[in-house]
Order: C-alpha cells, then structure tokens, then sequence
C-alpha cells in the first residue's frame, strides 16, 4: 500500500505553479492528494495531474473566524484521510496545515518557506508575523527553507531551533530548460516587441511598491533623460489596493514614451528574449522564479540585494548586484549596461549558470530524495 501524502497551498494558483507536473511523477511512488482553497483551478490540478484534490477555504489574510473554521476543516480531513505526511507551502497554508497536521497527529509535517514577509515589516504587524512563522515551525517536524537567506532569516530572528535543510541549491521549483529558450517560436514572437537601435530592460513582477517599481521607473526617467535610445518594459499587474505605486510613478509610466506596462502575460518569454537586460528591484523574496528564467533566456541581469536573487547572481558574472531602495544605485547599473561588450559578456554565463544549478529534474531529484529519507 502506498502511503499517503497531502500537498497543500493557500490557493490552487500555487499548487499550479510549484507543482506542475511533480505530483502526477510522485502518484508513482505516494498516494497523493492536493489540497487547496476551492476553485475552478483546482479542478484544472486534478484534471492535469491526475490526483484527488480536496477544497479547504484559506483566507490569505489575517481572518480570525475564518481561520479558525479553516483550520477545523483541516483537522477534520486530517483525522480522515489519515496522511503519513502533509507538506505545505505559501504562509497561511503553512500555519493552519502544520497546526491542524499536529491536532490530527500526522506523523511527517513538513513546510517549505518560499519567502518571509516579516524583516521588511514593522511594528505590531512584525511581531504577528514572526509569531506565525515560529508557530508553524513549531508543529512541523520539518522544515525546508528555500535557499540559505530564508535560512539565516529564520535562525537569526529565533524563529525555530530545529534543524532546516535547503534542498539542493535552494530553489524548490526548478524551470524547464526545453520551454525556456530562445526558440524559433519565441523569437519570431519576440521579433514583433523589439525595438532596433534600442537597449530595453525589462521588469516581470506585480507593480507594487515593495517589488521596487517606485525607485526603478525614477532611475529609468533620469537614464532615458540622457539617453533616448533606451526603453522599459513593465510586465505586470498593478495592484491598486496593496501597496500601490507612488502617484508620481504612475504619472511618469504615464508620461514617459520610452516605458511600456503591458501588464499580465501568461507568456513571458518572448518579453525576456525581446530584452537585453531584466531588472528585479524588489525589497524582499524568497527564491524569485523570475531571475531564474530571465537567466534560462540568456539575459544579464540587475537585481537587488536580497535573499534568493544574491544566491542565483554573482555579481559581475552573470549579472549585478545593488542595494534595495536605492535609485541612485539602479540608475548606475542601467548606465553600465549601456555598454554592449560588458553585456554580452555577462549574457554567456546566464544560461549555463542556471543550468548548473536549477534544471527541473536535479530540483526534484532533491525533493524525492528527501521524502524518501523522511517517509522510509
């Protein structure tokens, strides 16, 4: 009899996203079982992936009745399904599944942290978030950070004395090598986006504040004041209602000719290959995707200071490092990228570097081999 597993994520976007293809591969080993809010996408997991999925509602938010009900809900499947393991991943997922998990004795909880909101917080919000981060770890048996700065995060601010093991090279999901490159499709896609004669850079994330758009656009403006031949291209939703861009900054994306916000694209691809150069300016990440497969596409890249992007780039060799928060420093970098020759020599080690270390199958290689150390 296979034992059973339950993989769990506040929303079925998650499970999509960081389990895409891995859970019909561990249905050959586990009984598997995906676990999410309920959704019309979590019933596009049990279509793909081939696996029983059960709909707990989880609030992302901080919802006090709400989350009690959910975590009564978990408890209740627990007590029923009768996992020998359940692993969890996204925040509020973490916290009510690890409690839950522990209420209904499964014998293996696991709970990976893709990313920590609570160093860049601030007062009483601070204190709640570290307290649910040390809750969750608390009733975990096991924990993976993703990479070595989630890691120190954890251990430095006494979230947890338990031993964490980063999985490989940190990175928990891994990017397809195949559907990452420079394909005929891609660049003939791309060739529709890109500008001769014109040094783009390129942004992939939500336009909010805490992902740098506000210091990246202001360094952009004054670059492109004095060198016209440059452009920005924003690839994105804006998110009105958290954490919105400044007024002045979407006055200049407004008013600025040389940016483009084209906002969400289910294809970003052909944007990266369209680009010379693609910018994570954010203040705080996990592992960010993003700079992985920007590599994959050959870019050199500009990132910030922060966990995860300091682990993927090694400053002046496939890319630059700077400061977060700080548009000075931005605009220096965008400057040097100017120069096509230090471009291209960072450009020929994005894509080998990424191979080396985050190709898919190595990246889940990892994770088998740790269940099968943890479940046998």
């Amino acid at each position: 009899m296979k034992p059973k597993i339950i993989r769990a994520t506040t929303v079925p976007m998650s499970l999509e996203s960081f389990c895409s293809g891995m859970l019909k591969e561990l249905s050959a080993k586990y009984e598997v079982i995906a676990l999410s809010s309920p959704d019309s996408e979590l019933d596009t997991v049990r279509q793909q992936e081939g696996v029983k999925t059960i709909g707990v509602k989880m609030e992302r938010h901080i919802s006090l009745v709400n989350d009690i009900k959910s975590l009564w809900n978990l408890f209740h499947v627990f007590r029923v399904e009768k996992p020998k393991m359940v692993h969890s991943m996204t925040p509020k997922a973490g916290l009510l599944c690890m409690v839950a998990a522990w209420m209904a004795r499964v014998p293996v909880r696991v709970h990976t942290f893709t990313g920590l909101v609570f160093p860049t917080a601030t007062g009483i919000t601070k204190r709640i978030l570290m307290f649910t981060d040390w809750l969750t770890c608390a009733c975990a048996t096991h924990i993976i950070p993703e990479g070595e700065g989630v890691k120190h995060d954890l251990l430095s601010n006494g979230i947890t004395k338990k031993p964490l093991r980063v999985l490989g090279y940190g990175n928990v999901r891994g990017i397809d090598l195949v559907r990452y490159d420079r394909t005929p499709e891609v660049m003939e896609e791309a060739s529709k986006i890109r500008k001769d004669g014109v040094v783009t850079f390129v942004s992939v994330g939500r336009l909010v504040g805490d992902k740098g758009i506000n210091e990246m656009v202001e360094a952009f403006v004054k670059l492109n004041g004095e060198y016209p031949s440059t452009r920005l291209i924003l690839v994105g939703p804006e998110e009105k209602d958290l954490d919105p861009l400044k007024p002045e900054t979407l006055d200049m994306i407004a008013k600025c000719q040389s940016i483009d916000a084209v906002g969400s694209q289910k294809d970003v691809r052909q944007w990266f290959a369209a680009s010379d150069v693609a910018i994570l300016a954010s203040y705080r990440e996990g592992f960010p995707n993003v700079v992985i497969e920007a590599g994959a596409m050959g870019l050199p890249q500009i990132v910030t200071d922060i966990n995860g992007a300091r682990e993927i780039i090694e400053d002046g060799k496939n890319g630059v490092i700077v400061p977060s928060k700080d548009s000075d420093a931005l605009y220096e970098a965008m400057k040097r990228m100017l120069d096509a020759e230090y471009r291209d020599i960072l450009a020929k080690e994005s894509r080998k570097m990424i191979a080396s270390r985050y190709e898919q199958s190595f990246v889940r290689k990892c994770l088998y081999d740790f269940y099968d150390s943890i479940l046998n």
